[in-house]
């Protein structure tokens, strides 16, 4: 996938989550056909398709084929963290340097996960979302695409699990920094189905030191996870 391609495709993403969280677009309705989407955002309809493989992965759409009311795409959720004032961090977050986005996560992601570790001691945080995350992620038809917008949900979704409003939208308006940088250096790696089998593995090491309670065990986790894979795609040094 060329970089022009990943552009076209994340101007689709962009404009259907804008308009979920903007109240354009809500849980039943319908979007527009491959070609009027197209037409309307100046992309090819590879790019549509692409990109509506990743909402549905992501659980925000329902695509059925034929025709009649249910056919098509639908929407049926709204993306996590929904305030309209992510969208500009977000597009502002594109423009940091990657290396201030990684120290960025190795401080609020290491935080994120030994709290929640910590919570797992006395009470039983929400981490439904995670696990579903992580076993959509498992599935080998993903393409890289797809693997890494679900990779960047997972550590949305623990931010979600937290409860912290401040973090959440922090993390949300990062997201699309995130998946960027991880999409392009994805492109120099040796062999994506090693890191894919890799990163799976990690995260899953992630979400068990939470459940089990280890809050030092998975902040060193989570920041080894994260350091590491900047480190093998050499993008901390860009």
């Amino acid at each position: 996938m060329t970089a022009i391609s990943r552009r076209a495709w994340q101007v689709v993403l962009d404009a259907v989550e804008l308009d979920l969280l903007e109240g354009r677009l809500s849980p039943g309705d319908h979007l527009p056909p491959e070609r009027t989407l197209a037409a309307d955002l100046g992309v090819g309809r590879s790019s549509v398709r692409e990109a509506l493989r990743v909402l549905e992965v992501l659980g925000l759409i329902r695509t059925a084929a034929g025709s009649g009311p249910s056919a098509g795409a639908i929407i049926v959720a709204r993306p996590g963290g929904g305030m309209s004032s992510l969208m500009r961090l977000q597009v502002a977050a594109q423009g940091f340097p990657v290396a201030d986005v990684v120290k960025t996560r190795l401080v609020l992601e290491g935080s994120i996960v030994a709290e929640l570790a910590e919570a797992c001691r006395t009470s039983s945080p929400d981490l439904t979302s995670s696990e579903q995350i992580l076993t959509a992620m498992e599935d080998h038809s993903l393409t890289e695409a797809e693997f890494l917008a679900l990779d960047a949900q997972f550590h949305l979704s623990l931010a979600e699990a937290s409860g912290n409003l401040v973090i959440i939208a922090t993390m949300a308006g990062l997201r699309s920094a995130i998946e960027g940088y991880a999409r392009a250096g994805a492109v120099g790696l040796a062999s994506w189905p090693k890191t894919s089998a890799r990163l799976t593995l990690e995260h899953r090491g992630i979400l068990r030191a939470i459940l089990t309670g280890q809050a030092d065990a998975g902040r060193l986790a989570v920041q080894s996870h994260i350091s590491g894979y900047y480190a093998e795609t050499h993008l901390t040094a860009h």
